[in-house]
């Protein structure tokens, strides 16, 4: 993993301030009869969306259940549905919610509680509760589903027969019956006891793993999950909270769940060396301003940021965001507790964003008229740093490899070329970026040659990349010590 330095705006903290704009508000939906939590005296937590049957809905969390808001005439929102939670009242802090194939999948981190699916199809005239049981999940911090691969990834969840896992993955193809697959803790060596949250994209994870720091792991055969790399330094290290991809699949924005400090901007293209390009802030004058949650759209960043309410960043220079929208939806004081604007939905077909305040409710803003709901299209993450690397980059008709795979007390390389080239030098970097052993430059002919480096007798097993630099550029290959 690699820091670049900040650019001088953000190092001076100058923004484009003309640019900034506040939200317009459209609407807003409240129960006074709910009550608040006994830990952080919220009655609302996350916040959803859905557009079924020419409907939109806020799918809104609180102490009581799941509440489906009709906003399809944003000025006149109203509560077309409740699902009451299997737990409910002061003890509830937060549920989760993710859709797939027409059901919404609902999740509590507290209490007595059971994964819930609902059937959304019959929208507007009704929902079903179609599964309603805790034999699989009782409670999870959150979920994420991997639409593409039917997977749903579960974090810090207790239930079942697995009792509490850090994160678990199940295949649901079948939509009410979710098929264990297995339960995670070690990343590359990274070994985690709580992963908060995550964001999955065609079965690769970049994990948010709290105190422990950030892992990206290729999912795609579940039951042979590889890591690519791992973070566990960076500015603003803290308690690695939540996070979203690009559409693109070049750049992940992180946050830690602590007052006063950054978003960090991660340029992910290559995914073997995640490089962090710099840090940025709501751009307020709160000392305790604290990030929650995060979606990317297209070219936009949106951000719940609690006591600071909502901001929006331009991202069509992924390095570095701009402050576009805002709007403090949180009448309460600033302080060092966790209160205001908990979660932000931008995906609706309107437009229209939708924002969870834990004590104030629903608000629904107008959005940024780009029309993303329809447009957005998700590029694939780039693994090609995890195959072995031809170098016919270097001369054409050459072939590299690596062997034996695993390797054990050697590794070896194996290296035909139809001519000589200038020599090479070879290195073996671990997961975070980090050069852990230095081979040496040596000279490579033609014809077929086989090259032995001993391993660091201290280097534990796990996933290593070996780059080959020369003057002809810098290729890496993969390797699997034993």
């Amino acid at each position: 993993m690699k820091i670049k330095l900040l650019s001088l705006a953000l190092l001076l903290g100058i923004s484009s301030l003309s640019a900034q704009e506040e939200a317009n508000l459209l609407g807003t939906w409240s129960d006074p009869n709910l009550v608040g939590s006994a830990f952080y005296n919220n009655i609302y937590n996350e916040i959803w969306g859905l557009a079924v049957n020419g409907h939109e809905y806020a799918v809104l969390g609180s102490t009581a259940g799941t509440h489906f808001i009709d906003v399809t005439d944003p000025t006149q929102p109203f509560e077309a549905h409740f699902v009451a939670g299997a737990a409910q009242g002061p003890v509830i802090i937060h549920r989760d919610y993710h859709d797939y194939n027409g059901y919404l999948y609902a999740v509590c981190d507290e209490g007595q509680s059971s994964l819930q699916i609902m059937d959304i199809t019959q929208l507007p005239d009704t929902v079903i509760v179609a599964y309603d049981a805790p034999t699989r999940i009782q409670t999870a911090h959150n979920i994420f589903i991997d639409t593409t691969h039917a997977k749903l990834y579960g974090f810090a969840l207790t239930g079942g027969p697995q009792n509490y896992s850090a994160l678990r993955v199940y295949d649901i193809s079948d939509p009410l019956n979710l098929d264990y697959i297995g339960e995670y803790n070690n990343f590359g060596g990274l070994n985690v006891g709580h992963i908060h949250d995550g964001y999955v994209r065609d079965g690769i994870a970049f994990l948010n793993a709290g105190g422990s720091g950030f892992a990206m792991v290729d999912f795609s055969d579940p039951f042979n999950p590889e890591t690519i790399s791992t973070i566990t330094d960076y500015p603003f290290r803290g308690y690695n909270h939540s996070g979203w991809l690009t559409d693109d699949g070049q750049y992940y924005y992180m946050a830690d769940e602590n007052h006063g400090y950054d978003i960090k901007a991660i340029d992910v293209s290559d995914p073997c060396e995640p490089e962090i390009t710099g840090t940025f802030d709501a751009e307020t004058n709160n000392p305790t301003s604290i990030t929650h949650n995060q979606i990317v759209a297209c070219d936009y960043l949106y951000v719940s940021y609690y006591y600071d309410g909502i901001v929006v960043y331009d991202i069509s220079d992924p390095a570095n965001p701009e402050k576009v929208l805002y709007y403090d939806t949180s009448n309460e004081p600033n302080g060092t507790s966790y209160k205001g604007a908990w979660g932000i939905y931008p995906l609706l077909p309107s437009g229209n964003i939708l924002v969870s305040d834990m004590q104030e409710g629903l608000f629904i803003f107008e959005g940024m008229g780009d029309n993303c709901a329809a447009n957005q299209q998700l590029e694939p993450v780039n693994l090609d740093c995890l195959n072995p690397v031809s170098v016919a980059e270097w001369v054409e008709g050459a072939q590299v490899s690596v062997f034996p795979q695993p390797a054990q007390s050697t590794i070896g390389v194996s290296v035909e070329l139809p001519e000589a080239v200038a020599p090479a030098h070879f290195s073996l970097w671990n997961l975070n970026g980090q050069q852990v052993a230095d081979f040496g430059t040596h000279a490579l002919s033609k014809g077929r040659q086989q090259l032995e480096f001993s391993r660091p007798g201290s280097l534990p097993g796990g996933l290593y990349a070996l780059r080959i630099t020369g003057e002809h550029g810098a290729h890496t290959l993969k390797v699997l010590l034993q």
